[in-house]
This record gives structure tokens, C-alpha cells and sequence, in this order.
């Protein structure tokens, strides 16, 4: 994955909390066998903690920007986006956003901005405190995205998947897909509290997925507001696969098998790899959001 070198990021579209401390003391993230089982169910491409059973209690106070504001002095450029992490995330952010605003509008709709947020460690937001132990999630209170760069490194070390710069982006777009998903009102199936391979859990990780997909289709194609040319120039078979096994290598029924020893499709929040695979790849091949309903 490339990006244009003479682009201009918007930094604005990410807030660099990392090395901030939290006001009001330590999050928790739950406890015992059943807590971590959960935990590792729903520890990649998820929703906020709230949903996830995993939030504390007590003041919900913004995470203060770093000191070091390392993301607003250092990417400026897809130059600098095509040779550190944390700019490779304002970028796809950028491109994300874009693909979505241009595609709300052409239906007559407005698209609303939602922020990532970096962080180290631990944060509070709308939806309860949390650890970089939960993964990447979407926070419906507050409607912003949440990520720990190490996450990253847990991705390949721990879940096996071949890592890659779109292997990230994918989990950046899956994200964005959530709140979409909250745009459009879909997103609260989830807090039915069902689990199971048929249910609107699963169902909701899977067009979030899907939703990923179609912004891969259209992301060197969709015009930079600023420039008139794409943000991403080159998107390859080889970044394609990396995302693909990104997606297989945190499966509800791989991670099981992984942690637990054995599968229980009745207990699943995300789908399967094969699932999860091909659900990415359905948006990928048709660019159509029409096409990623998971609920029909």
C-alpha cells in the first residue's frame, strides 16, 4: 500500500493521547477464565467496552492530549505516512473518511466525522475506562475510534496473521465500518446480548468487515478533497492477502481453537475466518455497501 508523498494529512481527524495519564485511577478489564475467553473473543475489531463487559466504573473524564503531540509535528505528508505507523494511520483515516462522506452524499445523506484516538496502556472514554488488552474499538457514546499502535505486534505474535501495512489499515476501515453502522442505526442490534454464529453480533462484525472491503475497492480511486487525486495510489494483490489474513487470523472459531482447545459456535461474537474472509472480500469485489447486508 502507497501513499501519494505530496498529499497533505489532516491531523485532525486523530487525537495522539499516547503517554497521557488517566484521571480517576485504573480500568479494569474483568476477571477469572470466563472473563479472558470473552476477552479473546472480542479482542480484535470490536465495539466499545461497554459491550464487551469490559468497562469500570466511576469518572468518565477525557483522555488530556500528549505534551509531544508526536502525530500534529511529525505527519504532514504521505510521504511521512509511507514510513511510520502512527502517520499510516492518519492517512487510511483520512481516505476512510473521505470514501464514506463522498458516499453518504451521493445518496442524499451527511456523513458525520468520527476521530481515532491514539493511546498507550489504558484510557477512559464515553463507554468506560479500558486497557490496550481490549483491542481496536468503536465507541458508540462519544463516537470515536480507539487504538493502541501495539496492537499491531499482538496481531502477528499472538494471532499469527502476516501483519503489513493494510493488514492495519483493515483494522482502522473495520472500525470506521461501526460507525457507519451507527449512522445508520444498526449498530444497537448488538446489545441484544445473543451470541452464536447466526446471531446480530456476528452478523454486525461481519458487515463491519464487508464495510472494509468496499473502502478497499474504491481507495485508489476516491479523490483527496485538497488534491483531486487519490490519497492511496497503489493498493496490491499482495496488500489484498494481507488484509484477508488478517481477518482469518482472528476468527471466532481459530481463536477458540487457539485458547480454549476446541470451538463452540454457539458462544461466537465476530464469525468464523472463513466468515470473516469472505465477507471482506464481498465488499472488496463489488465497492457496493448495498451488498454487505449481513442481515437479510
Amino acid at each position: 500500500m502507497q501513499f501519494d508523498d505530496d498529499a497533505n494529512l489532516d491531523t485532525s481527524e486523530v487525537q495522539d493521547v499516547r503517554g497521557s495519564r488517566i484521571p480517576g485511577g485504573r480500568a479494569t478489564i474483568g476477571g477469572g477464565i470466563g472473563g479472558l475467553i470473552a476477552l479473546l473473543l472480542a479482542l480484535f475489531l470490536g465495539v466499545g467496552p461497554d459491550q464487551l463487559g469490559l468497562s469500570s466504573g466511576g469518572d468518565q473524564a477525557a483522555p488530556q492530549p500528549s505534551s509531544l503531540g508526536q502525530v500534529q509535528e511529525s505527519c504532514r505528508t504521505g510521504k511521512d505516512a509511507n514510513t511510520r505507523t502512527d502517520c499510516r494511520m492518519v492517512a487510511v483515516v483520512n481516505s476512510v473518511q473521505d470514501y464514506w462522506s463522498q458516499e453518504f452524499r451521493s445518496q442524499g445523506r451527511t456523513y458525520t466525522p468520527a476521530p481515532t484516538v491514539l493511546f498507550t496502556g489504558q484510557i477512559r472514554t464515553a463507554c468506560g475506562a479500558a486497557t490496550s488488552a481490549v483491542g481496536p474499538f468503536y465507541c458508540p457514546g462519544d463516537r470515536k475510534v480507539y487504538l493502541d499502535l501495539g496492537f499491531f505486534d499482538e496481531l502477528r505474535t499472538k494471532f499469527g496473521a502476516s501483519g503489513g501495512p493494510f493488514a492495519q489499515a483493515y483494522v482502522v476501515a473495520h472500525e470506521y465500518g461501526h460507525h457507519v453502522q451507527d449512522l445508520e442505526g444498526t449498530l444497537g442490534r448488538t446489545q441484544d446480548g445473543m451470541t452464536g454464529e447466526n446471531s446480530n453480533s456476528v452478523r454486525t462484525e461481519l458487515q463491519a468487515d464487508c464495510y472494509a472491503g468496499v473502502w478497499a475497492h474504491h481507495a485508489t480511486t476516491t479523490p483527496d478533497p485538497a488534491t483531486g487525486r487519490p490519497l492511496i495510489t497503489s493498493l496490491t494483490p499482495a496488500d489484498i492477502k494481507d488484509g484477508l489474513d488478517a481477518a482469518a487470523a482472528v476468527g471466532d472459531d481459530r481463536i477458540q481453537q487457539e485458547f480454549q482447545g476446541r470451538v463452540t459456535p454457539e458462544t461466537w461474537t465476530h464469525g468464523s475466518s472463513l466468515q470473516r474472509q469472505q465477507w471482506f472480500d464481498q465488499g472488496y469485489r463489488t465497492g457496493d455497501p448495498a451488498r454487505c447486508d449481513t442481515f437479510g
